[in-house]
């Protein structure tokens, strides 16, 4: 089942929420000893996942949830080392999982000891989730999802951004679980803030996408994220404020992939770090405090210098 965005926070009457998870969303099952464990996409992951296949034993058999694998580090979700797990197989998986251990974060019951629930109302799943957890005492790698229907702990939730959460998600209590139906709804916080320009990709006369960086508190400038790509009206308002380096600059000899996962290079012109600029962000970031997904452009502020713009607390380029 999938999640619609809506632009509002407030909990709805006969709705409850959960915290959005920044992980891999996962469907797991247990059919007489065999373990599957499969990504939204049908990806095989149980293999980069010993702790999750082993961790199995603990559930009756013939039992499927639809979670969200996750792992924690230094207090807070760590994406990046999800990710890098998810390439990992034999005794690399077992000592990734060893270094850095994922658990499931269960948020919903499809089936239970060879009864199809996904028919059932969504209080009706949970309640049955909540005691198949308390019944046997489920232990690490699972975890049951929070579910509240009190407006004043949706608040709370939502100022959670610094340890990973990515917002709430909205789930109707009658609602049964319709899969590809996005019967769910999804909010997740935005902000607006301040950026360095360091690089662009396109032309100089013609911006495509903006690099964007902060100092850290070394005072190096580093990789924060980059923009989706510019309308043309913001291309061409940019473009008169952009210098290109003359000589050194901090990221010569940098590379910068095209997203996350992605072993495509960007061809990338550096600018003069001097442009600063007010964007759009959601509260998503990894341990480097860089932003996991694009950043909207919103305008120049040629009013403010690179020394007004907040400090990255990460210290690792990309």
């Amino acid at each position: 089942m999938l999640t619609a965005l809506t632009p509002r926070p407030a909990l709805i009457p006969g709705w409850a929420a959960e915290p959005k998870w920044d992980g891999y969303r996962a469907m797991l099952s247990v059919d007489a000893g065999r373990v599957e464990l499969r990504s939204r996409r049908g990806t095989q992951m149980g293999p980069a996942f010993p702790e999750i296949v082993a961790g199995a034993a603990q559930l009756p058999d013939r039992t499927a949830f639809d979670g969200e694998l996750v792992v924690w580090e230094a207090g807070r979700l760590a994406f990046e080392r999800l990710q890098h797990r998810l390439q990992r197989r034999g005794s690399g998986a077992e000592r990734a999982a060893g270094e850095w251990p994922a658990h499931f974060v269960a948020f919903d019951l499809l089936r239970l000891s060879g009864t199809d629930t996904t028919g059932w109302p969504y209080r009706r799943r949970r309640t049955a989730l909540k005691s198949l957890f308390a019944g046997r005492r489920l232990t690490a790698p699972w975890t049951l999802c929070p579910s509240t229907t009190d407006q004043a702990v949706v608040n709370e939730w939502l100022t959670w951004g610094a340890v990973g959460m990515e917002g709430v998600v909205y789930k109707r209590l009658s609602d049964p679980y319709r899969p590809g139906v996005r019967g769910w709804l999804k909010y997740k916080p935005r902000e607006t803030t301040e950026v360095i320009v360091g690089a662009i990709t396109g032309t100089l006369a013609a911006p495509r996408t903006l690099l964007l960086a902060r100092f850290d508190s070394g005072s190096r400038l580093q990789y924060v994220g980059r923009t989706t790509p510019l309308a043309r009206a913001a291309s061409s308002t940019i473009a008169p404020l952009l210098t290109e380096t003359g000589g050194d600059h901090p990221w010569m000899g940098w590379s910068f992939s095209a997203g996350w996962g992605s072993r495509e290079m960007l061809d990338v012109t550096l600018v003069e770090p001097d442009l600063v600029g007010e964007v759009g962000v959601d509260i998503a970031r990894d341990a480097a405090g860089r932003w996991r997904h694009p950043v909207r452009w919103h305008r120049p502020r040629t009013d403010l210098s690179p020394a007004d713009v907040p400090r990255t607390t990460g210290s690792t380029r990309r």
